[in-house]
């Protein structure tokens, strides 16, 4: 007789990836975020980033251009072997399904679309990695209904292709879409993570090179820690 299936534990961490869309960097920089729904399991109400778990098939998904190599390498030093262009492709799908905008090339697939996929590729694009920048890295405090080891990606909304004010095409998982100017956002019902992502953000604003180095936000069941991702603690202030 075989053994009982056991339930899958909601609280495994599961590698994730959120995208901070900005906009007008140079004139008056502005984030796009959308609010979680009242019922929704993890972080209801709050006003977030686009963004989600990854899913299986997000490996196997052709890219049209990879991640830039310094980001593609950071991932390879602090995600699972191989899981740099799932990420990167996780990030493109969320992207894609909570607000209908798409980074990405004009293209055709090499190959029928998974259908978490299909939609994407029935606007005749290819997902495109290489405006991803690699930012920011969290894990979801332990005791929470969901974990996520999350990993942040920066993009010039210049990269999105189409209207960038044309959410027609989202799910119905974030309402009141918008892009919010970055000096008004903390007037907003956010996570404390995203207040610290925030932070971060606002001083990269004028520089559109990569960061020095990553932060990561790591809680266990010991502590909780600002790290970068060589290891070393954070400075104060």
């Amino acid at each position: 007789m075989s053994e009982p299936t056991k339930p899958q534990d909601k609280t495994a961490v599961r590698n994730a990836a959120t995208v901070i869309a900005l906009r007008d960097r140079h004139d008056k920089p502005a984030i796009l975020m959308g609010q979680r729904g009242a019922k929704a399991a993890f972080m209801p109400n709050k006003f977030v980033f686009p963004g989600g778990a990854v899913d299986p098939g997000d490996a196997g998904i052709p890219l049209a251009a990879p991640l830039p190599p310094l980001c593609f390498n950071r991932l390879a030093d602090n995600a699972p072997q191989g899981m740099q262009s799932a990420l990167a492709a996780a990030a493109i799908r969320e992207l894609w399904e909570e607000t209908g905008l798409i980074l990405g090339r004009p293209g055709q697939w090499p190959g029928a679309a998974p259908p978490d996929w299909q939609s994407f590729a029935a606007t005749g694009h290819i997902p495109s990695a290489e405006a991803l920048q690699f930012v920011f890295r969290a894990l979801t405090p332990p005791g929470r209904p969901r974990r996520f080891d999350a990993r942040f990606f920066l993009v010039d909304a210049a990269a999105i292709q189409g209207n960038l004010d044309d959410f027609t095409h989202a799910s119905d998982e974030l309402s009141h879409l918008q892009w919010i100017p970055l000096t008004e956002a903390r007037r907003f019902d956010l996570p404390f993570i995203t207040e610290v992502v925030l932070a971060e953000v606002a001083g990269r604003v004028q520089d559109p090179s990569p960061p020095a180095s990553v932060p990561y936000f790591r809680n266990d069941d010991e502590e909780s820690l600002f790290l970068r991702l060589n290891g070393h603690p954070m400075p104060d202030g």
